[in-house]
């Protein structure tokens, strides 16, 4: 039988409640990706209104082939503002001194983000699907703002050399950060199943910055974009990778719904369902190299067996991989992890 969407599957993870079949999330399929699959490049073939639909009609239409009740846009911040680049590494952002800071051009950033991703959303409004939506938001956090404007190893040292532009540079991205939020919700709230922001605090042994800088500077800014989205009635997920337990039960205490991002490496998924699976929703399980170092075999029989596990263990939970799939994602992996899902579907009809 023929797939057919239900946004509302994905959405029970989010309040924590048992789905009535398991369903599929990732936090991205890069495009290059889909492409292989599909045998065929995706292109944007111009700049009309039906030009934008027919490019989303592609895109959601191989989520929607692959059984994903729901799949991933993002309007992303950094990519848009002015200065872009340090977030990659090698290059100083724009803002070093009070002086950049002061006279950054903070007051453009709405309208381009506008001009930008109007047509795209607009676009996926009438391309989606009926039972699909969309999961996202505005793209990108608050830390990896922070990266942007100003680099990694720069933002670290400038809480020491000024802490005053340290403090306020975080509260200028909150502010950015409410109006934006504030207008894709007004805008486009029926287009989205929950909201996300993506924003990675840690690596594989610790955070990225030490634990009380971020409760002090990036948690407030947080909690302003959090209230944002329950006000609307909406859940709120955050995809954060590395080891970030040691302030986990703070995000939690913030408001966040759901969790995903998880690397074996740091802990098995098992963890992260025992420490904080009665308290939120938890996506992922599968680490990104089960799927690139396996054959399809050992791929479907792992996720098939992880898969009834985590889902037997917790109420909110959502398979995928721990990360996202990029395109040097071998497909048979990743077709593995899709077909063990839909067998696991299958053991469950009675």
């Amino acid at each position: 039988m023929d797939f057919e969407p239900d946004y509302r599957q994905i959405e029970k993870v989010l309040y924590n409640q048992r789905p009535e079949r398991l369903p599929i999330y990732e936090h991205h399929i890069d495009k290059p990706f889909i492409e292989k699959v599909l045998g065929r490049e995706i292109t944007l073939q111009g700049t009309k209104p039906a030009d934008y639909e027919d490019y989303y009609r592609q895109i959601i239409g191989f989520w929607k082939a692959m059984t994903y009740d729901a799949f991933d846009y993002e309007a992303a911040i950094c990519d848009i503002i002015p200065g872009h680049g340090a977030i990659m590494g090698g290059m100083l952002g724009p803002i070093q001194t009070r002086k950049d800071f002061d006279t950054y051009p903070w007051d453009e950033i709405p309208e381009i983000f506008w001009k930008t991703y109007t047509p795209h959303l607009e676009a996926i409004r009438n391309a989606l699907p009926a039972g699909m939506k969309a999961f996202g938001g505005c793209g990108y956090g608050i830390f990896e703002s922070s990266e942007d404007l100003v680099g990694y190893q720069y933002i670290a040292t400038l809480q020491y050399t000024d802490p005053d532009l340290f403090r306020d540079l975080f509260v200028k991205i909150g502010d950015l950060y409410e109006i934006l939020w504030s207008e894709m919700i007004k805008r486009y709230d029926d287009l989205f199943v929950f909201y996300r922001m993506g924003d990675d605090l840690g690596f594989k042994s610790s955070t990225l910055l030490e634990p009380q800088t971020i409760r002090d500077h990036i948690f407030p800014q947080y909690k302003r974009v959090i209230d944002l989205i329950h006000a609307s009635g909406k859940k709120f997920l955050l995809h954060s990778c590395g080891n970030i337990f040691e302030i986990m039960d703070e995000i939690i205490a913030l408001g966040i719904d759901a969790k995903h991002s998880n690397e074996d490496e740091i802990a098995p998924f098992e963890k992260w369902i025992e420490l904080y699976g009665q308290r939120i929703g938890v996506f992922g399980g599968i680490d990104v190299n089960t799927i690139c170092l396996n054959n399809y075999d050992v791929v479907f029989k792992t996720v098939y067996d992880k898969g009834l596990k985590f889902r037997n263990s917790t109420n909110g939970y959502g398979l995928g991989s721990g990360n996202s799939i990029a395109g040097y994602v071998p497909v048979d992996g990743f077709m593995g992890m899709i077909d063990a899902v839909k067998a696991i579907r299958k053991s469950e009809i009675r």
